[in-house]
């Protein structure tokens, strides 16, 4: 048998938490529930999972601190729910390494596209037709393998998030053609809701700092105003 996709969701709101574990279990998941930050995040990082759902509020241990120790130790895909939809809290959560955030005000439908764009950009999700191997990606001194998730710059390793890399690989698929906002949504999460619109920029932004480029003049990922962005060979 196909072993079952694990999720961990860390919320204090138990009702909230059963309700998720409730409407994911019958989808072929395999959940279980932490109501504390700390416990949480011990459960986080000792224990083998496919994807982690962490609330932000929580008394004690808040969700950002425990995302801290999760990175600290773990790639696992990490997406946080929120109940205040506030812009900083985004931003904080996807610089800290979230790869999704989800308002607490969410159906059902749109918590499973997530969790499931979520773990295909992770490759946890099987493409439902096989396909051939990727050769690796060559611009400049940056090296993408599709297959392994490698990234390499020179002769560094980068440590990407799936976001991170989802995005990477598709500006590079694009070498030196421009991909709209709404083709980097396509590529990356599978949805054309608003809330990824603003966390491109973060991960764009992320991606620079990994790649060691200038935000003022970045030589790797160019912004192209009023259309998207594009992945160039940089002239150094």
């Amino acid at each position: 048998m196909p072993q079952a996709t694990r999720i961990l969701v860390i919320d204090d709101d138990t009702e909230l938490s059963q309700l998720v574990a409730d409407y994911l279990k019958p989808m072929g998941f395999e959940v279980e529930c932490e109501h504390e930050g700390d416990s949480g995040a011990e459960r986080a990082t000792s224990e083998p999972w496919n994807a982690i759902i962490l609330d932000v509020m929580m008394p004690g241990c808040d969700g950002f601190e425990v995302l801290r120790r999760i990175r600290a130790k773990s790639k696992v895909p990490v997406m946080m729910l929120t109940g205040r939809g506030e812009e900083v809290d985004r931003i904080v959560g996807l610089e800290l390494g979230a790869d999704d955030y989800l308002p607490k005000t969410f159906s059902s439908r749109e918590l499973l596209a997530r969790l499931r764009a979520v773990l295909r950009r992770s490759g946890w999700v099987a493409e439902s037709s096989p396909q051939a191997p990727m050769k690796e990606i060559v611009v400049g001194p940056l090296r993408i393998n599709a297959d392994s998730h490698a990234v390499v710059l020179g002769d560094s390793p980068l440590d990407l998030t799936p976001a991170e890399f989802g995005l990477l690989l598709s500006l590079a698929k694009a070498h030196g053609r421009v991909r709209t906002r709404e083709q980097l949504i396509e590529d990356v999460a599978d949805r054309e809701w608003d809330v990824f619109d603003r966390a491109i920029d973060m991960h764009i932004s992320t991606l620079r700092r990994k790649l060691g480029d200038d935000p003022k003049n970045p030589q790797f990922i160019k912004t192209v105003r009023g259309f998207g962005y594009q992945l160039v060979t940089p002239n150094r």
